[in-house]
Parts: C-alpha cells; structure tokens; sequence
C-alpha cells in the first residue's frame, strides 16, 4: 500500500505557509479544513494554503509537494489515530471514537489515490472555491528522461 510524503525542492513552503510541514512527514490533501471557508478567507499564506496544499500529519502543517512511497500498516493505523485525535482537538469532532471512521476515509482516500502510482512519483493538489463548495483536482508529475546535454559540457578539442 502506498501514501505520500512531504517533499521540498527549495525552502518556498518555510516562507509561503502559516505552518510548513516537515519533509519526511506523511500527508493527505486535508480539504477538509476549508468546507467552510469563502472568498474572504483567500488571503495571503491562508490561501496558499488553500490552493495548493497538502497536510501533514504530523505537524498538521502544509507542504506544495508530495511523493508516493510505501507505508505499513502500523504507520497508517498511527496515521488514522492521530488524524481522530486532531478532529477532537482542532475540528471539534465529540469523540476519537466518532471522529476515527472519518479520519479512516481521509487516509484510505489518499492510500486509493496513490494506489499503482510509481514510487517517488510527484503529485500536486490544486483547489477552487466554487457554489458547490471547495474542489480538488490532483495532478501526478510525469519523470521526464535525463538528456545528457543537460549535463554535458560542450568544448572545442
């Protein structure tokens, strides 16, 4: 089974997000924050995070990068466990107990989504706040083939 990973290319996420998440920490698309958002929270690093973020779930941060990689069991029950635990603490869910079938589905949904991608694979989520409510769409990067003349250095003999 696989889930992703929070990944940086450069420190951009340290200085575009309230909360960065850590590199190494796992993540979901966590669209669930904005339900009930509207226009006028689209403001600044709140709607960066809006747009393209993903949630760690460790930090509970945001990061614009994420990669495919395996994850155990163990780690997703961990994972599920501490999503129920953050609904009850910051969402206002009334139990873990009436929160865990909910984080449940926000992890398997991520699992499903990363479901036959190739490890290391680079996926991005993208959001639009519509009549109908926030809508994602998820975009996996294709490898692009190494061109030697990318590392070549050209000379005259």
């Amino acid at each position: 089974m696989n889930l992703a990973r929070a990944i940086h290319f450069d420190e951009s996420d340290m200085n575009v997000y309230h909360v960065p998440a850590r590199t190494g920490e796992w993540c979901i698309p966590g669209g669930f924050e904005f339900s009930d958002w509207s226009d006028g929270d689209l403001v600044g690093k709140a709607r960066q995070a809006f747009t393209n973020g993903w949630l760690g779930l460790d930090t509970f941060g945001r990061v614009t990068f994420v990669a495919v990689t395996r994850i155990e069991p163990a780690e997703r029950e961990a994972l599920v466990e501490a999503l129920a635990d953050h609904f009850v603490q910051m969402h206002g869910a009334p139990s873990r107990e009436a929160a865990y079938p909910v984080a449940t589905q926000e992890v398997d949904a991520m699992i499903d989504l990363c479901d036959g991608v190739d490890p290391n694979r680079v996926i991005t989520v993208a959001r639009e706040l519509g009549e109908a409510g926030v809508r994602e769409t998820f975009r996996i990067l294709e490898a692009r083939d190494a061109d030697l003349a990318q590392v070549a250095v050209h000379g005259e003999e």
